[in-house]
């Protein structure tokens, strides 16, 4: 590692699995390069897959370096199925980031990974901080989820998750740090990895998501991607049973056949705006949460908002989410809970609700996410 003293200004390279789609990994990963630029100089953004997504000022200003997968036809809307070759793009990024190194030394290397992207080597003596959202769900924790979508999925997984764990546990080895963004996700690496980690829950902008003036609606609220693990079937059926509205906010793979699915009382709406999602926030009723997250940001964005949550009562859920305060939870996913629990949520705008969001916010994320930088750096 090259020492302060030759070079004041610490050099920090990250990656992230891929810059396809804007979700809350993509916006931890702005807040990190950010944090680090008060430490040192950002240098590079290596990634699998991009399609030239933009996600902030200074993830934006570092030049991507992106893996040999992302110039295959279609790679990055058919990425899931490329999973067997995440090796082979980690191999290459590794060899991208070492020549890197010997034109200008790097001093730390920052993963932003829930896929593959942990598997990245850093030059000899580099150390290599890991911040996990979540190890890899395709073959870990959510597997059976994933295999819902299709039988060719189901197949998939059949017959490469045991070795893709075998390569996932050897992508673990070069890490120097683990960084977790709950608890939950800290018990996940554990059990995965059979090593530690420091919890530093990923920062919301509860300067931006705050409450309004505007009267509250009867309807209810989904927000997020729209994939598998998600369970937006179970907030549609809850909200049928419960004869209720449904605003399900968000796009992604599960799209169609939710649409497919869904009742006359559902609105689809896949291209909010952070504006829009704040207007949503602040006029519904109570936001759905009936899948396992490793942390959340969505349900600490509605509560940020005065919005209280029916959530399932796993994972990131329970470190973000107070029983009978800032939301109701419900033990088994299953939609008649489901509506139950949202029935009988807290009434929306109780100050307690934003009071409990506050504790997410981007300050203190700043604060210790920096210390972790400064004491890899020297």
């Amino acid at each position: 590692m090259t020492a302060i003293t030759d070079n004041p200004r610490p050099r920090i390279a990250f990656a992230h699995d891929w810059l396809v789609t804007p979700r809350g990994g993509e916006a931890v990963l702005e807040a990190m390069i950010a944090t680090s630029s008060t430490v040192g100089d950002p240098t590079y953004l290596y990634t699998m897959f991009d399609n030239g997504l933009r996600i902030g000022s200074h993830a934006d200003a570092l030049p991507r370096v992106v893996s040999v997968l992302d110039s295959l036809p279609l790679s990055r809307r058919l990425r899931r199925w490329l999973l067997p070759a995440y090796a082979l793009a980690v191999r290459d990024l590794s060899l991208k980031l070492a020549a890197h190194h010997h034109e200008a030394p790097i001093d730390v290397l920052v993963t932003s990974s829930s896929a593959a992207v942990l598997g990245v080597e850093p030059p000899p003596a580099v150390p290599h901080v890991c911040y996990m959202h979540a190890p890899a769900r395709y073959i870990r924790s959510l597997s059976h989820e994933y295999s819902r979508e299709s039988d060719a999925i189901r197949i998939a997984l059949d017959l490469f998750a045991e070795k893709l764990r075998e390569s996932d546990r050897d992508f673990s080895r070069g890490v120097t740090e683990f960084v977790a963004n709950s608890h939950h996700t800290a018990s996940l690496i554990k059990h995965a990895y059979d090593r530690d980690s420091t919890v530093i829950y990923p920062p919301v902008r509860t300067d931006f998501f705050t409450p309004g003036d505007c009267d509250r609606d009867d309807f209810w609220l989904v927000a997020g991607a729209l994939e598998p693990y998600k369970r937006v079937d179970l907030a549609i059926e809850s909200a049928r049973i419960a004869g209720r509205r449904l605003i399900i906010a968000g796009r992604g793979s599960c799209l169609n056949s939710l649409r497919a699915i869904a009742h006359r009382d559902v609105t689809f709406v896949t291209d909010a705006t952070d504006d829009m999602m704040r207007a949503l926030y602040r006029r519904a009723r109570v936001l759905l949460h009936p899948q396992v997250e490793d942390f959340g940001i969505v349900a600490v964005e509605a509560q940020a908002c005065g919005l209280p949550v029916a959530a399932f009562a796993r994972g990131g859920a329970l470190e973000t989410v107070e029983h009978e305060i800032t939301g109701r939870h419900f033990a088994d996913q299953s939609a008649d809970l489901l509506a139950d629990a949202a029935e009988h949520a807290p009434e929306p705008d109780d100050p307690r609700i934003r009071a409990a969001a506050l504790r997410f916010g981007p300050v203190r994320f700043a604060q210790s996410f920096s210390a972790i930088i400064r004491r890899h750096v020297g």
